[in-house]
């Protein structure tokens, strides 16, 4: 039995899905005139309760658009070392959009409003990068999929208010959070400028990600997604996909998250795993430690065809996710007793 649980990003359209998006209404988005798109942009802005949406072909597209919006060249943004918009985006951020990341060691990719107060550059010091924008990721994705505490992203939004500074939400997996903590996602919308939030992790769709936020922000996505080439034609097939996960695939998370507990439960009972980071979604990263069976358990993942996400320095990850079953999951838990 094959398992794979590299990255939630693996899964495939369900067959009811596939059935959803071929029967989807579509126009040219470019236009505007793709019903299919603009009901999920409708949908994800009243839900968030933001002014407006705008579809976009990927995540990585969305922050970077974000930034865009909120910077120009030669400011500076804050994030915490682990934030997938310095990690993970090749750069874009520089590239993009001629910005400078100040960046703080937080916990598990989780910074403190102290944290932020301190890393703001003083603006009438013209020698250092202006601040202008913070950048959160919940759940955090090197961070193992912890989730914020909403308390310390209200004082982070109080200090980036105080010193007048843009707030943007790398919500990749946003749901999964809001799914694990029940938040409501006004709460969200409240709180940031703009948050970008991906369809094609834990809710399964094969595409797409959407950038959410108040009006004198959105009145310009539109032209940076152009610019980054992230126009797109008849699209409302993807989209299709997005409204339908909305309606089927969220309150399943749960399933995931709790598969991922069990899996670091059983982990930590390995003499060769040195620790497993907190498992509050889907994400589990554990470390291996020096023990001779280290590398039996690394080659006997690959006999039994289980692929994991290697982090290097001995960190692993796994990713639960729609596609792995309960079949899957109860032979992959049966693997590891086998080390017990």
């Amino acid at each position: 039995m094959k398992i794979d649980l590299r990255s939630d990003t693996l899964t495939k359209p369900t067959p009811e899905m596939l059935d959803f998006m071929m029967k989807a209404d579509v126009g040219d988005d470019v236009y505007k005139e793709d019903p299919s798109v603009n009901e999920l942009e409708r949908r994800i802005a009243d839900m968030f309760g933001m002014d407006s949406a705008l579809y976009f072909p990927t995540g990585s597209m969305t922050n970077q658009a974000a930034i865009k919006i909120h910077t120009h060249p030669g400011e500076q943004l804050i994030a915490d070392a682990y934030a997938h918009v310095y990690n993970y985006e090749g750069g874009g951020v520089s590239f993009n959009s001629g910005v400078s990341c100040k960046l703080l060691t937080g916990d598990r990719g989780m910074i403190t409003a102290s944290q932020v107060e301190e890393a703001i550059n003083p603006p009438d010091f013209y020698h250092s990068p202006l601040t202008t924008l913070v950048c959160l990721e919940n759940t955090t994705n090197k961070g193992g999929g912890a989730c914020y505490d909403f308390e310390e992203i209200h004082k982070i939004k109080a200090v980036c208010d105080h010193h007048n500074l843009g707030f943007h939400l790398d919500g990749a997996r946003l749901w999964n959070a809001m799914v694990a903590n029940n938040e409501n996602p006004k709460e969200y919308g409240h709180v940031f400028d703009t948050i970008s939030v991906c369809l094609s992790k834990g809710l399964g769709a094969p595409m797409g990600s959407v950038l959410v936020g108040k009006q004198q922000f959105m009145d310009k996505a539109i032209r940076v997604r152009k610019i980054l080439g992230g126009g797109m034609r008849q699209v409302g097939y993807m989209a299709a996909a997005g409204i339908y996960a909305l309606d089927h695939h969220m309150d399943r998370m749960s399933i995931d998250h709790q598969r991922a507990k069990e899996l670091g439960l059983q982990l930590e009972q390995l003499s060769f795993v040195d620790y497993v980071s907190p498992v509050d979604t889907n994400i589990v990263i554990f470390k291996l430690n020096d023990s001779p069976l280290k590398q039996q358990f690394v080659n006997q993942l690959s006999d039994n065809q289980i692929s994991i996400s290697d982090m290097g320095q001995g960190k692993l990850r796994i990713v639960t996710h729609l596609d792995y079953s309960k079949e899957q999951h109860e032979s992959f838990l049966m693997f590891l007793k086998g080390y017990e």
